[in-house]
């Protein structure tokens, strides 16, 4: 796996580390989120890098980047929005409807999203933590071939959240419902008898997480988490489904956060290319994601 888009960030924590006290909203999790929202009237700045690869023949690499900004509106309620960015690089691999050849390229826009985040009940305060979110995404690229595809997509999501042992010990958990309108732009010099639609798509994915932390010394965390997540399209039924699972590791100071994951997918079925490996789904996913994200608060 190549780890050059998150090498140079992680050489600054390791030289900038300093244990102090953590902020609020610090993500402990990768993927898997807490119910905690911002102080009123502060602000968070998010960068995460996404690296997926591995579609189990020829070489695939994406790289995601997502730029956001939080801003605690009230004590409960938190907005955000951010920047979307990718880069791809794939060779020897051709699946009829997804990737219709070889393509590489360094960063692109691809897209932008908004969110609102109301927090009901405090795991600080009360037993068990409570949040609600609506998410408003909207892609200019498709994410697994690179190619133009409009793509918008509203997500409601929860996220529940327990402290035990003082808050040594976290647990989340995630339930979210997303549903999206995509249409793919045409694409000249296919290859022969290649399948490239470009009607309009209606999707609906069901997604599931959970994760459960641990702090190990001051600022510390580690732990694992793992996600399920499966998708619905008119006129084909489920598509696919995937379980991924992974360690995470957390460090927070006082001004900033970070958080690296690594999932590897565990499970998977629905549609496949021929030739793919058995109990995976690696046209929409891939075998592996990891991720880092770094957090500034202000």
């Amino acid at each position: 796996m190549n780890l050059r888009p998150v090498s140079a960030a992680l050489a600054l924590i390791a030289m900038c580390a300093i244990p102090l006290s953590a902020h609020a909203d610090e993500n402990l999790f990768g993927y898997v989120r807490g119910s905690e929202t911002l102080p009123q009237g502060s602000y968070e700045l998010y960068q995460f890098v996404t690296q997926r690869s591995d579609k189990g023949t020829g070489r695939y690499r994406a790289t995601d980047y997502l730029t956001e900004v939080e801003y605690g509106l009230t004590h409960r309620l938190t907005l955000s929005g951010g920047l979307k960015l990718m880069g791809l690089s794939t060779r020897g691999l051709l699946i009829d409807g997804y990737l219709p050849g070889d393509k590489s390229f360094g960063l692109k826009p691809a897209g932008f999203t908004v969110e609102a985040k109301y927090n009901i009940l405090s795991p600080a305060k009360d037993d068990l933590g409570l949040s609600t979110t609506v998410e408003l995404t909207h892609n200019t690229l498709d994410p697994h071939s690179g190619q133009k595809k409009s793509a918008t997509k509203l997500e409601f999501g929860t996220q529940l959240q327990k402290y035990f042992a003082e808050g040594q010990l976290v647990w989340a958990g995630n339930g979210a419902v997303e549903a999206t309108y995509a249409r793919r732009k045409a694409i000249s010099n296919l290859p022969e008898g290649f399948e490239w639609s470009t009607d309009p798509e209606v999707e609906i994915e069901v997604k599931l997480g959970t994760g459960l932390s641990y702090r190990f010394a001051r600022g510390w965390f580690a732990g694992a988490e793992a996600l399920y997540e499966t998708e619905y399209e008119t006129g084909v039924g489920q598509e696919r489904w995937t379980v991924f699972g992974g360690p995470t590791l957390h460090y927070a100071s006082k001004q900033w956060w970070m958080t690296l994951t690594w999932l590897k997918q565990l499970r998977g079925g629905g549609e496949a290319y021929d030739g793919q490996p058995a109990n995976r789904h690696l046209i929409e996913k891939t075998q592996n994601e990891l991720r880092l994200k770094l957090g500034f608060n202000f």
